[in-house]
């Protein structure tokens, strides 16, 4: 299946408002550019005139425009090699690469992540912020839940860093079936990846819960998510927003009994800790 690139043009303060939107109309994966927003949906999906409609409902709000094209089917790791290195995080003591990368037995943690397609290969400011506070977190023993899992990079670090079971689960079919074959490829047997939300969720309870998505789905489903923690001092942490989006973040968090206890800044981007209160 094809896949169609739309490139809009709009102000950097909207995108997440237009990737709650198109994630509404069937778009599966974002990428923030300098200019805006490009956005991938798969071509049977794709309809311009529903496009257009989510267009029209901000053109009074802030300039937009955009342009399309067709992504032809490829070799999206055979891309990935030509294009991208691994990446550090967490001062260094994390590293990520594809298994076409050679280890580097110096590195605390390596992580083995191969793309499924183009996107969700761990290079944005979110991704290693949460890495680096995964770290500042006691693992060991702990259940934990990653919402939204992507490529399953934070599952698979949370294995890696001794919790006892980890569950990770994303709207996607494609991010869903990449994330098992990363767990496959990094030898983590405790790890059940799902297709589905949170509202598809079986009923449990999670010492830790990651979820690096975006502001509007955060200020959605926080409440939800609590219902999936455990009594204090059971962790969230969230990513995916921008810095002047902490407070309404935090907002909807201190509703829901929880309390921040530290907060990450990157490139305007920011990644927090909530701690059940």
């Amino acid at each position: 299946m094809n896949y169609i690139e739309v490139k809009l043009n709009i102000n950097p303060e909207f995108s997440d408002i237009f990737m709650a939107e198109l994630g509404e109309i069937g778009y599966e994966t974002f990428t923030e550019e300098a200019e805006g927003l490009n956005a991938y949906i798969t071509e049977d999906l794709f309809s311009e005139e529903n496009l257009d409609e989510i267009m029209e409902r901000y053109l009074a709000m802030t300039p937009i425009s955009y342009s399309y094209s067709t992504l032809e089917k490829k070799n999206w790791n055979e891309e990935w090699e030509k294009n991208y290195e691994p990446i550090l995080a967490a001062n260094g003591r994390v590293r990520v690469r594809a298994n076409f990368h050679e280890p580097d037995p110096s590195i605390q943690y390596e992580l083995l992540i191969n793309p499924k397609m183009s996107f969700g290969t761990g290079h944005h400011e979110t991704t290693s912020m949460v890495l680096s506070l995964q770290m500042e977190i006691d693992h060991q023993a702990k259940k934990v839940l990653d919402v939204g899992c992507g490529t399953g990079i934070l599952a698979i670090f949370a294995s890696k860093l001794g919790a006892s079971e980890v569950a990770g689960f994303d709207i996607e079919e494609w991010a869903a079936e990449n994330s098992r074959e990363n767990v496959q490829l990094n030898d983590c047997d405790n790890i059940v990846i799902r297709q589905g939300t949170i509202e598809d969720e079986p009923a449990d309870q999670y010492d830790i819960i990651l979820a690096n998505i975006n502001r509007n789905i955060l200020m959605r489903d926080i409440p939800k998510y609590v219902e999936f923690m455990k009594a204090a001092p059971s962790k969230l942490i969230v990513s995916g927003f921008y810095q002047h989006d902490i407070e309404d973040i935090e907002k909807v968090a201190n509703e829901s009994g929880l309390t921040k206890t530290h907060t990450e800044n990157k490139n305007n981007w920011a990644a927090v800790i909530f701690e059940r209160k």
